[in-house]
């Protein structure tokens, strides 16, 4: 538990540092390095390991530090599946680039084509919908749904899902105001906070599928990168694509 709450306080920290501070190579920086770690963590999910395909993951990270991350987006897919076609490699080599680069990816373009505000509105919407799930599943779990969630992930109750994003979608809806109308501000945090549902459970299906609790341990207490920041791999595509890219 202390290791988990020092770890907790500092990734608070450095995510407080860089929204302050709020700049392009920084912020670039920082999602860089998250999607390098991510990107070797994934690789043991998929169980595929290629050294090549690291490097076009590397360069598509670097890339939006001078170009439009659409466009690092776009790179990284035709020369991973080039290079495939080529080498006539195993398609799921493929894998890691389209999860998390790409979200990683689109999380950049989503900070640079709208504001360091947009990204805090995320990762309230995010922490919220995984929190309040918690918090709700812990104490009405089974009280009025009987069965679980889904199969992929038994623990999950309906209770703490409804409760998570319904409550994140409402509070979020205020912290929205700031950047759209209510309506907007309550249809995009009710379509975010389903997604980073959705987000969590497909990393969960990953690690059931590889046989894993956690995606890594770089982080004491909770795991990996993957297992920090599975919500908002499916949650920032989503809201870019709802503010209109």
């Amino acid at each position: 538990m202390k290791e988990r709450i020092i770890t907790s306080i500092v990734i608070i920290a450095v995510l407080l540092i860089v929204g302050l501070i709020d700049n392009k190579f920084l912020t670039g920086f920082l999602i860089g390095g998250i999607g390098v770690l991510g990107f070797f963590e994934a690789q043991k999910l998929f169980n595929t390991f290629d050294e090549k395909i690291f490097y076009v993951a590397l360069v598509s990270l670097i890339l939006p530090l001078i170009i439009d991350p659409l466009i690092a987006a776009v790179f990284a897919i035709i020369v991973s599946a080039s290079y495939i076609a080529y080498y006539q490699k195993n398609l799921e080599v493929i894998s890691p680039i389209l999860y998390p680069i790409l979200s990683l990816l689109m999380l950049d373009a989503l900070y640079l084509k709208h504001s360091m505000g947009i990204i805090g509105w995320l990762i309230i919407i995010v922490a919220l919908t995984d929190s309040l799930a918690y918090f709700v599943g812990k104490n009405f779990a089974r009280k009025f749904i009987n069965e679980g969630f889904c199969p992929t992930s038994p623990n999950k109750s309906w209770e703490g899902v409804i409760g998570g994003v319904f409550f994140a979608s409402i509070i979020g809806s205020f912290v929205g105001l700031y950047f759209v109308d209510f309506k907007s501000s309550f249809f995009i945090s009710l379509i975010v906070s389903i997604s980073s549902v959705f987000g969590d459970l497909f990393e969960s299906y990953l690690k059931r599928r590889a046989g894993v609790k956690d995606s890594g341990d770089i982080l004491p207490g909770h795991g990996g990168i993957l297992d920090r920041i599975d919500g908002y791999l499916f949650a920032a595509p989503v809201m870019f694509v709802l503010l209109g890219g």
